[in-house]
């Protein structure tokens, strides 16, 4: 008997001719969230299977991986009807349950006795060995049996975060701050099978090396989740220091965001989408109006994962996904150092391009040019603030 981790795909199942496509891309992604691990994986069209020393460690970082339906902690048998009645036994002779009911899934119709009789087989043998009822309706224990070329024999079953495996979408670019907001949104965006970079702005000495570092522990969060992000640093202060120098104070923040869509647009043309963390009508930039002014520097689809959700519901899922605690340290970042009292909530177009009359575009390019590229998020960051 074997111990080791059996993954059920869920939503890839539905994929019909690009299965395989999802599925590999799955192992693939599995393989670089386990790059320090010792494993060895088995896929097929409906299973897949990882034999390491430590499943317990293994199967709790499979929790982050986008595209599993269930863990499941198993064990592997020879198909034949000894050899099970043997595992279920040593499985369940130290659990403590009063209860119990069998689903067998049988895949292979070789085996000679169907799914309910086979039930019956082995729900005879456990009340013959341990002193327990039936329940079908609320078990303490279910004991899940599948018949496959091999059997596997297991008691839970741990949900998977689901979505699709990252990266089978392409690739886009997330505008991540210090906030709740952004963090959520490459997580959303993460879940569909966006492949994410991370474009952060950084002004010092308006900003701090603190709101720099609590980027990058939000950044290593996502990646997490990804195993592939890269954090990309602008060196925003210039550009930002001539735009307070040369546009009226209520259309700060719109031209600021404007000149950030055209930095992101001039990056790199593998992004097929810019995605942030707007929320319709959160502040200022984010009305309706405000949004569509700012999107027009670019022909980049702009992705708003949390755009139709409120705060609160914002702030459960950054809890959920480990973002929150370090999302709301005291750090401000460049959007929010310089925020004018009467921003304005419905700009107009025409004034936003009399503004932009000073010279932007080569300031730009020196920002381009100069990003600095994080990709090892090993370091604890979390010391630096």
């Amino acid at each position: 008997m074997q111990k080791l981790i059996l993954i059920k795909y869920g939503e890839l199942t539905t994929k019909k001719a690009n299965r395989n496509l999802f599925i590999n891309k799955l192992s693939d992604n599995i393989k670089k969230i386990l790059k320090d691990e010792t494993v060895k994986i088995k896929k097929d069209r409906v299973r897949m299977y990882i034999e390491t020393d430590n499943v317990e460690r293994v199967s709790s970082k499979l929790l982050k991986v986008f595209g599993l339906h269930g863990i499941v902690i198993a064990y592997k048998v020879n198909t034949n009807t000894d050899d099970i009645k043997q595992a279920v036994l040593d499985v369940l002779k130290d659990k403590k349950f009063k209860t119990f009911k069998v689903e067998t899934k049988r895949a292979d119709k070789n085996f000679e006795i169907k799914s309910m009789d086979f039930n019956n087989v082995i729900g005879s043998l456990v009340l013959k060995n341990f002193d327990v009822k039936v329940d079908v309706h609320n078990p303490d224990i279910v004991v899940h049996i599948e018949i496959r070329e091999n059997t596997y024999i297991y008691l839970n079953e741990e949900k998977g975060i689901g979505g699709y495996p990252v990266g089978i979408q392409g690739n886009g670019l997330l505008m991540l701050s210090g906030g709740i907001d952004s963090p959520v949104a490459g997580y959303m965006a993460l879940k569909r099978g966006v492949n994410i970079d991370c474009l952060y702005f950084d002004s010092p000495p308006h900003t701090s090396i603190e709101a720099k570092n609590k980027v990058i522990k939000l950044a290593g969060i996502l990646n997490e989740y990804s195993g592939n992000i890269r954090l990309l640093v602008v060196p925003f202060t210039k550009l930002q220091e001539e735009i307070y120098r040369n546009v009226p104070s209520d259309y700060n923040i719109t031209i600021l965001r404007r000149m950030m869509y055209r930095i992101a647009t001039s990056i790199d043309k593998k992004y097929k989408v810019i995605i942030n963390g707007e929320s319709i009508g959160q502040v200022a930039s984010q009305t309706l109006s405000s949004m569509s002014v700012i999107n027009s520097v670019t022909n980049y689809p702009i992705i708003r994962p949390v755009a139709c959700l409120d705060k609160l519901e914002i702030i459960d899922i950054a809890k959920k996904i480990g973002t929150y605690e370090t999302s709301i340290l005291p750090y401000e970042d460049c959007c929010t150092i310089f925020v004018p009292k009467h921003p304005v909530i419905n700009p107009q177009l025409d004034k936003c391009i009399a503004y932009e009359k000073f010279e932007y575009e080569s300031l730009i390019k020196e920002c381009v040019d100069n990003i600095q590229v994080i990709d090892n998020f090993n370091t604890d960051y979390q010391d630096l603030l």
